[in-house]
């Protein structure tokens, strides 16, 4: 037995957290110094003040939804492919996302995300 959740279980939680927009249970997934990247190694956020009002702007989205549409997991390595709906400042929109988490401890100590191009879609 584990003293800590699975990587994947981490993963799967803050996906729970991210669609339902509960900011404190999405923080309780990442390490205090925890970093976002892009894929290419731009640093998006470092650390939870950042990683926090980075995601509360994200859940101000009215249309905000994460679907998992495929998951590898090897060792602490969680890779999701995702398609989410955002509304970006042109209006509603579509895009695939590749994440990549680094889970140690029960908590993700880095994800790098590569985002696929956007496509406009109807207003809920």
């Amino acid at each position: 037995m584990h003293p800590f959740p699975s990587p994947e279980e981490v993963v799967r939680r803050q996906l729970e957290a991210y669609n339902a927009k509960d900011l404190e249970g999405l923080m309780q997934t990442y390490d205090e110094n925890a970093r976002l990247y892009e894929l290419g190694g731009e640093l998006l956020a470092r650390g939870h003040p950042e990683i926090r009002a980075r995601t509360a702007q994200r859940f101000e989205e009215p249309n905000l939804h994460a679907r998992l549409l495929r998951r590898v997991v090897m060792g602490e390595v969680v890779v999701d492919h995702e398609e989410v709906d955002r509304t970006f400042p042109d209006g509603p929109g579509r895009m695939e996302l590749v994440c990549v988490y680094r889970v140690v401890g029960g908590r993700i100590l880095s994800a790098t995300f590569h985002p696929g191009p956007r496509r406009s879609i109807p207003a809920a």
